[in-house]
């Protein structure tokens, strides 16, 4: 008989493993409680129920990425993986508790840029790589888990570990100097302050957004002093608005959400820190990866609103 209290002790880890190999917060809710209903109705007591329901996520959540796959080859503009609050995730308390260093190597696994890594591997590489690598199962639990010999999942964990490798980003360790870090970033942004903003940008920021082709543009690389006018043009005005920023760790970085004079969501930011400077921006305003944070805002309405204003400002003046 199903335990759900077994279970429910269990559910943040078999989320982190599958939005790890999906990178939708949707799908693994999805994928998680499609797991439950078959826990349930199993009719044979796990050894091991961890493991079985490791297992039983992740062939959910492979198959559900491989008919991701062509969606995600359409989309318009940069794709990044759903944002997630990470100081609201429950990781597995067993892995967490009294391991700082192991704290920190799950933080960096979840960041847009260790995501979008893993987006370069097979739907096999990056289950054995997520199982495996970033949550210590054995290569016999692996391979019971994606249908292969322990050998082939050794070969195919060694050329998810050799990809990774090969693009890995590099952030700050410090958790606290991050934080320190970001909260002068985001001072510096909401007061319109570009040499401010100037001195905390890497001379060549990464400054990208996924915006589904639907709401506000894509970004690029640019040099620091250009990122931050781009950046005092855009996060003033909607502040400007009535929009607000609430400081959040998002996909284990130092971020916030941009909400509007509703409360809705606009939009995601979290900052890649390295060596006392901002080296990445990765912001997400495109509508539908935002529902599941709550209610959306409609940015260019915001950004309307704000032009009427100041028209309606420069009218009044001329009178």
């Amino acid at each position: 008989m199903a335990d759900p209290h077994a279970f429910e002790k269990l559910r943040g880890l078999l989320f982190s493993i599958s939005y790890r190999i999906l990178g939708s917060v949707s799908e693994a809710e999805d994928a998680v409680q499609e797991t439950w209903l078959r826990y349930e109705a199993a009719d044979v007591e796990p050894e091991s129920l961890r493991s079985w329901l490791a297992t039983v996520v992740t062939r959910i959540s492979i198959d559900v990425l491989r008919s991701a796959r062509a969606r995600r080859e359409a989309y318009v503009g940069p794709w990044f993986p759903e944002p997630l609050l990470t100081d609201e995730l429950a990781e597995e308390p067993a892995v967490l508790e009294g391991d700082p260093v192991r704290a920190a190597e799950l933080a960096d696994s979840v960041s847009m840029a260790a995501l979008l890594l893993l987006e370069r591997l097979s739907p096999l590489e990056r289950a054995v790589f997520v199982m495996h690598e970033v949550f210590g199962f054995s290569y016999a639990d692996v391979a019971t888990a994606v249908g292969r010999s322990e050998a082939a999942c050794r070969q195919l964990g060694t050329r998810a570990r050799r990809h990774m490798a090969e693009g890995r980003t590099r952030f700050e360790a410090d958790r606290r100097k991050r934080e320190e870090l970001a909260d002068r970033f985001f001072a510096a942004l909401a007061g319109g302050e570009v040499d401010a903003l100037r001195s905390l940008l890497a001379a060549d920021v990464h400054a990208v957004n996924d915006s589904g082709g639907v709401a506000g543009g894509t970004g690029g690389t640019f040099g620091a002093l250009q990122a931050a006018r781009i950046l005092v043009a855009t996060i003033p005005t909607l502040l400007a608005a009535g929009a607000s920023l609430q400081r959040r760790e998002v996909n284990g970085q130092p971020g916030a959400v941009i909400l509007d004079p509703e409360d809705r969501v606009l939009g995601t930011w979290s900052l890649e820190i390295l060596d006392g400077q901002v080296v990445g921006i990765r912001s997400v305003t495109s509508p539908e990866k935002l529902a599941h944070l709550g209610p959306v805002g409609d940015l260019d309405a915001m950004r309307r609103r704000w032009q009427e204003a100041r028209r309606a400002a420069a009218r009044s003046d001329d009178d």
